[in-house]
């Protein structure tokens, strides 16, 4: 279980922010597209230690759906229609607290790779 709760969590009207605000003040704005390129479904992190796929193409991604999982995650559906990501609040806050490093990495595998952020 996590230490802090969320006591707000939104989609900015644009679609392309998920606001979310923790019990301790702590108050991040998370890009849709870090969410998803960072999602922790299998299908970005894959089955098991060293399966981790880089997803090109999502600079433009929406939110569309936040759904409850239990009370400790959400399930955030994206307008490419991936949908099978949990995210509990102890994600969400690391990706708040950790998101600038963690997207810096992930755009430093992407010019590894040759690919883009940009749909192709």
């Amino acid at each position: 279980m996590t230490e802090t709760w969320p006591t707000e969590i939104r989609i900015t009207s644009d679609r392309r922010t998920l606001r979310i605000r923790f019990d301790d003040g702590a108050a991040f704005d998370l890009p849709a597209e870090r969410l998803r390129v960072l999602s922790p479904s299998a299908e970005v992190q894959g089955h098991g230690p060293g399966q981790k796929i880089t997803v090109p193409g999502k600079r433009n991604v929406g939110i569309i759906t936040v759904t409850a999982t239990g009370n400790y995650a959400v399930r955030i559906g994206f307008d490419d229609m991936h949908d099978t990501g949990i995210f509990t609040w102890t994600y969400l806050r690391e990706l708040g607290e950790r998101g600038d490093e963690l997207f810096s990495a992930y755009e430093e595998e992407l010019r590894e790779k040759r690919l883009s952020r940009d749909p192709a």
